[in-house]
């Protein structure tokens, strides 16, 4: 076994790196502990567990990680993250990541419920198939709806939509990341919903949380109150609100979206290929993962016009798209280059955003680099870009490999909550299965 220390500046967890063996034909976990086990385990040492940072950056083999998905490890790997997380569940309906001032605890049940950790995990089982009208864990997806409304009808009137506070979720992302997080999931479950009833409710917490998150912003595109990697609470809170605007009967402030898309482009400068990471922990990753998932609908929308344009004949073929050609077809000078720049920090910022030193974050793995990675994938596919592909037999597959005997993940550093990093993984590697929806 190959042996290295890696020494870091900070106090943070050290890895110790290890070859992973993908033959290994160890026989995988059949059956979740039970909560009381659960309750009873003792964290495994740090150094044991495989880690992110020694795989991106190859001090661990990663051999054989981009087909590790082929095979049965694949379904495996997500059936064991499923029970694991479906068990993790609260008695209230909720999942917990825990205070930030305890991020050793890695019992699920030994943490209250917060949103954004609630939203997290529902939308993870969404993604993997699961469904709160129909299937096996139907009640456990009911329970994790009526958690989140509970909260949200509880707290209209408050600035947040939860009166939880010092979650590891806020105290990384922002105080807002409930709403954000919660945004992102009621806009994806409504559309699915059969019953009238819940559908108003649904309808009227989306509601909520858009205003909470557009009063947020101000006139800087950014959303306040932001945490330690705040870049990443503003990334997903501007998705949420461009995917809200597409559901019937939401208002949303189409100024605020394009304000907070300009404070996502401004992070990036495609010319330099580099990145503002100062609302991102001064880390790279961060920042440019969150400017590419904010370019990609912009962009998108830009390449599907220019695209219409050269089928109708108001261009040439071999035209290429920029600030020039854009203001050729009519558009604003202004609307012209909003296009031109989303289009340049896009293309730019998704191949920085997989580059090998870029891939390593903090340094190793913690629930920010899980969802940097998200962030990247799902702005390619948003973008009907086939490079998701790519992106997808690599991280995916690196992902795989990292996953713990019990079927969970967890993080590092900063968000080390295994409930939040098992859903923002199984998000990762069910992706395909959310395609339509990202691309809607």
């Amino acid at each position: 076994m190959k042996t290295k220390i890696i020494l870091g500046m900070s106090a943070l967890i050290s890895c110790v790196p290890f070859i992973y063996l993908l033959g290994n034909d160890s026989e995988p976990t059949k059956e979740l502990l039970p909560k009381k086990e659960i309750a009873q385990r003792e964290m495994v040492e740090d150094e044991k567990k495989p880690c992110v940072f020694m795989s991106l950056m190859g001090e661990q083999s990663v051999e054989g990680a981009s087909v590790v998905k082929t095979n049965t490890k694949f379904i495996e790997t997500i059936s064991k993250g499923e029970l694991w997380l479906i068990e993790a569940q609260n008695s209230d309906g909720g999942w917990g990541a825990g205070s930030r001032n305890n991020q050793k605890e890695k019992n699920p049940h030994a943490v209250p419920s917060d949103p954004a950790t609630t939203a997290m995990s529902a939308m993870a089982l969404y993604r993997c198939g699961h469904s709160m009208e129909k299937g096996q864990h139907k009640e456990t997806l009911k329970k994790s709806v009526l958690f989140l409304l509970n909260e949200i009808e509880k707290n209209q009137n408050s600035p947040y939509i939860t009166q939880i506070r010092g979650t590891q979720i806020q105290g990384k992302l922002g105080q807002h990341i409930d709403a954000v997080l919660t945004l992102q999931f009621f806009n994806q479950l409504l559309p699915t919903l059969s019953d009238e009833s819940m559908k108003k409710r649904v309808q009227d917490g989306i509601q909520v949380c858009v205003d909470k998150i557009e009063k947020s912003m101000g006139d800087s595109g950014k959303v306040g109150n932001s945490g330690w990697a705040g870049v990443l609470q503003s990334s997903f809170a501007n998705s949420g609100l461009e995917m809200a605007a597409k559901n019937e009967g939401i208002k949303v402030d189409k100024d605020k979206i394009q304000k907070a898309r300009e404070y996502q482009k401004s992070n990036y400068n495609p010319d330099s290929q580099s990145a503002k990471t100062e609302d991102g922990a001064g880390i790279m990753l961060y920042a440019v993962s969150s400017s590419v998932r904010n370019s990609a609908e912009e962009a998108k929308e830009a390449n599907q016009l220019f695209k219409k344009a050269k089928a109708e004949g108001k261009i040439e073929r071999d035209a290429v798209l920029n600030e020039q050609n854009l203001e050729r077809l009519g558009y604003s000078k202004e609307k012209a280059k909003s296009y031109d720049v989303a289009n340049k920090v896009y293309n730019s910022a998704k191949v920085t955003a997989m580059k090998e030193d870029v891939l390593s974050g903090f340094g190793n793995n913690g629930g920010e680099e899980f969802l940097s990675f998200l962030q990247t994938g799902e702005s390619m596919v948003v973008n009907h870009d086939d490079d998701w592909k790519k992106w997808y037999d690599n991280i995916g597959g690196r992902m795989m490999q990292i996953q713990n005997a019990d079927g969970s993940w967890n993080g590092h550093h900063c968000i080390t909550s295994p409930s939040f990093c098992t859903a923002t993984c199984l998000m990762i590697l069910s992706i395909e299965n959310d395609i339509k929806n990202l691309q809607k």
